[in-house]
């Protein structure tokens, strides 16, 4: 592609408001090292992190994506068995999650996810089976194997994300409504199997939701982290502390578990009050529009899904992880995206923005002396 072809289809919002995030990511994190008293370590690995997301998102933007549909059950095998092996490692914080070589760690749930994606489009992309009821076992079976794994690390929030992106993509895809309305039928009743395999954690952070803490109370347990957050989203005010300059002389009144991470939303509600917020969701909201505006755009079937269970991912990830810091969600550890500390998350998604962006810079026509003609390759 030429230069000036590429600079011309560039979806340069995708980049800006990306970048946008990261910065306010970084911001937080920053507020956060400050708050604990911390040395900057992690101000500085998310630094690192973000400078190879960025050469993650350049390599997969200049990618031609349509090369990747051969590899796509490879890769989502692949990473079903990096599901498995994680148990084989020790764990952290009583989860296997983490796969450690030496010095080096990565979460493969993290990049699951998007060979996920990847694999759920190459099925739908040129099959009518999935218009009748059953044509969708093949497609309900990728997704409950991995939902299984994950919920076995445990990892509720990572696990939950998964069927409201299968129900996008099919959607998409053009399966029946009638037929989706089964299945959702059949996920209620399955649901009582679900809480059986679910840990004793798992069970608990849903049940606070429900048992919240009268006025006045301070809870414990897993009730503890919802107050902390609430509590630390109130301190920021309207303004935020970094328009208003008013702080508290009590560190214990910051104490947040998991705020670089989970509950970087209350972070930056500290900091920035209602502005920050806000600037947070409609960065987001934007970022998923201007997604499924580039799927809208492509008629070449692969590329159209695969955006299309991107942005419902980001989608899902931001409305669960905002809504659980409020009380609205149960707690469920799952990180804000771009945003949150994490080197795996953060390159699992720049990898997902730049194929994205491949998908933009490649829409499937071209115009030439003729009207719109498809074109296959570059």
């Amino acid at each position: 592609m030429k230069p000036a072809d590429l600079a011309r289809r560039l979806p340069w919002s995708i980049v800006v408001i990306a970048g946008l995030l990261v910065l306010l990511g970084l911001a937080g994190i920053a507020r956060y090292d400050e708050l604990v008293g911390g040395s900057g370590r992690l101000l500085r690995q998310q630094i690192v992190w973000s400078i190879l997301a960025l050469a993650a998102i350049t390599a997969a933007s200049l990618a031609n994506y349509r090369r990747l549909w051969r590899l796509s059950y490879p890769v989502f095998a692949l990473m079903l068995v990096l599901l498995a092996v994680a148990f084989l490692f020790p764990p952290i914080h009583h989860a296997h999650r983490w796969i450690r070589v030496g010095p080096v760690g990565f979460q493969p749930s993290e990049f699951a996810k998007l060979a996920y994606v990847l694999a759920l489009a190459r099925y739908l992309m040129y099959r009518d089976n999935y218009r009748r009821l059953r044509g969708l076992v093949v497609p309900l079976a990728l997704t409950v194997v991995p939902v299984l794994l994950i919920l076995k690390e445990p990892d509720l929030g990572t696990a939950t994300v998964f069927l409201p992106v299968f129900f996008v993509m099919l959607f998409a895809a053009g399966a029946r409504r009638a037929d989706l309305a089964k299945i959702v039928a059949v996920g209620l009743l399955l649901l009582p199997l679900l809480w059986t395999q679910m840990s004793r954690e798992q069970k608990s952070r849903i049940t606070a939701l429900f048992d919240q803490p009268a006025p006045g109370t301070r809870p414990s347990d897993d009730a503890y982290h919802l107050y902390q957050a609430k509590r630390m989203t109130a301190l920021g005010g309207t303004w935020g502390s970094f328009f208003t300059g008013q702080t508290l002389d009590d560190p214990a009144v910051y104490h947040l578990p998991e705020a670089r991470s989970d509950f970087i939303f209350c972070v930056l509600s500290e900091r920035f009050g209602m502005p920050g917020m806000a600037a947070v969701l409609t960065l987001f909201g934007l970022l998923v529009w201007r997604m499924l505006t580039v799927a809208a755009a492509t008629r070449e079937p692969f590329g159209r899904l695969m955006t299309a269970g991107f942005a419902a991912l980001l989608a899902v990830e931001v409305s669960i992880n905002t809504a659980m810091t409020v009380g609205l969600l149960p707690i469920t550890g799952l990180s804000l995206p771009l945003v949150s500390h994490g080197g795996s998350g953060m390159l699992a998604h720049a990898i997902a923005l730049g194929l994205v962006i491949s998908v933009g810079l490649r829409p499937g026509y071209e115009v030439t002396g003729e009207p719109f003609r498809y074109v296959g390759g570059e």
